[in-house]
């Protein structure tokens, strides 16, 4: 039977979507649920599974044309097979010739069979590189979670082919350098990355933003991980990270200032009486913010898994787009690229964001002594329409205190 593929009905607040690649190609066969292609909005990249098992007959859509919900993509033929070689006649030249072109057809068919185990491993990145660049993704060792290949690994891989089919030449040619000339690429923003730049940039617009700074004194902090991350680890299957302790230390300072934990509509201010909080996460097609939804109501065990969760399937592009929408505060950390000090921008419509930074052993004067201390630059970034610079500052020193003195957060002071 004949089936249509269209464009999936996309969320509310997407308007269309950029077809990237196709994961199947005409006359090859799929199996139900299998992905035959791969969508990008301005936050996620979608896929478009297989209605059933068959094979894809015609493709309607090129790769990098702009679709909507509905849109015609494909033409698929549920239930079909792909066409399989004859069967060669036994005996004779004539014979061994069909052997000899059936060997070679079976050649390809056995790594398109292998193909798809090996492309469910790739993360959407590195599935661009290994196209642009014709590799076979199973001859591609994967280095990342659960031998995910990703982008560094086909990198990896194609600079090793190429120096393999470099053939050595008895008298080597170099081309001659032309004096002054200067090489540049022109690349199109993804729709991500130009998503990210319109957020920043109505940011700026539309608050008023001013940062101010502090440092924190995390050897208390440091202690109480050193103490207890075996047993944690052990007991809930997750690292004890300091993510946790800096997320329930935001919560108990946003109840004390909630003005930091509301939002601007117009010339109204919303007061959110939950925790959603945003974590922000860096990967190859640039920062997304999924959200801890009632983190108020979560423990340090549920922080960390959904936190690794969240950074594990936003690197392979697998978050779904409810889960980066909403947020009433965030919290970046730019230390784990060795950061020392930045001025975050806000995530809009939000009022105030965290940044972190680096831990660094430091010289600090501790009850008239100078001694050396894990300390780190804490900088928050707020809307001054509706927060003023006493409320921000306290709000600081109430993330220094908790952190400071981690059994405030157990007894609620």
């Amino acid at each position: 039977m004949t089936m249509e593929i269209r464009v999936p009905q996309l969320p509310e607040s997407v308007a269309d979507a950029t077809l990237v690649a196709w994961r199947k190609q005409p006359g090859e066969a799929v199996g139900r649920d299998e992905n035959l292609a791969d969508l990008e909005t301005d936050k996620v990249v979608l896929e478009v599974p297989a209605p059933a098992g068959g094979v894809l007959k015609e493709l309607k859509v090129q790769p990098g044309a702009t679709v909507k919900s509905g849109d015609l993509l494909a033409i698929f033929e549920e239930g079909a097979v792909s066409a399989a070689p004859a069967k060669p006649a036994k005996g004779g030249k004539a014979a061994a010739a069909k052997e000899s072109a059936s060997a070679a057809t079976a050649a390809p068919a056995a790594v398109a069979a292998a193909a798809p185990a090996a492309a469910a491993k790739l993360g959407p990145a590195a599935r661009r590189l290994v196209e642009e660049n014709q590799v076979d993704p199973a001859a591609v060792a994967g280095s990342g979670r659960d031998g995910r290949v990703t982008k560094g690994d086909v990198a990896a891989h194609v600079a090793q082919q190429a120096a393999a089919t470099v053939a050595p030449a008895a008298a080597p040619v170099v081309a001659a350098p032309v004096p002054g000339a200067r090489a540049e690429q022109r690349v199109p923003m993804t729709r991500l990355r130009q998503r990210i730049a319109e957020r920043l940039v109505q940011a700026q617009h539309n608050a008023a933003l001013l940062t101010t700074f502090n440092e924190v004194d995390l050897t208390a902090v440091g202690e109480l991980r050193a103490r207890h991350k075996d047993r944690f680890e052990k007991e809930h299957g997750v690292k004890l990270g300091f993510m946790s302790f800096f997320v329930k230390a935001s919560i108990e300072a946003l109840r004390k200032f909630p003005v930091m934990n509301a939002a601007v509509d117009g010339t109204d201010v919303i007061y959110h009486e939950y925790y959603d909080i945003g974590v922000a996460v860096s990967t190859d097609r640039g920062l997304v913010v999924p959200v801890l939804r009632n983190a108020e109501t979560m423990g340090f065990a549920q922080i960390e898994r959904q936190i690794n969760d969240y950074g594990a399937r936003a690197r392979a592009g697998g978050l779904a787009l409810e889960e980066l929408q909403g947020g009433t505060f965030t919290i970046t950390n730019g230390g784990v690229f060795g950061s020392m000090l930045s001025t975050p921008i806000l995530n809009a419509p939000q009022s105030a964001i965290l940044g972190m930074h680096k831990i660094q052993d430091r010289p600090v004067a501790v009850n008239g002594q100078v001694v050396i201390r894990p300390m780190m630059y804490l900088a928050v970034t707020y809307d001054h329409r509706i927060i003023d610079g006493r409320e921000a500052v306290q709000f600081l020193v109430a993330i220094k205190d908790a952190l400071e003195d981690p059994g405030r957060m157990l007894i609620g002071i």
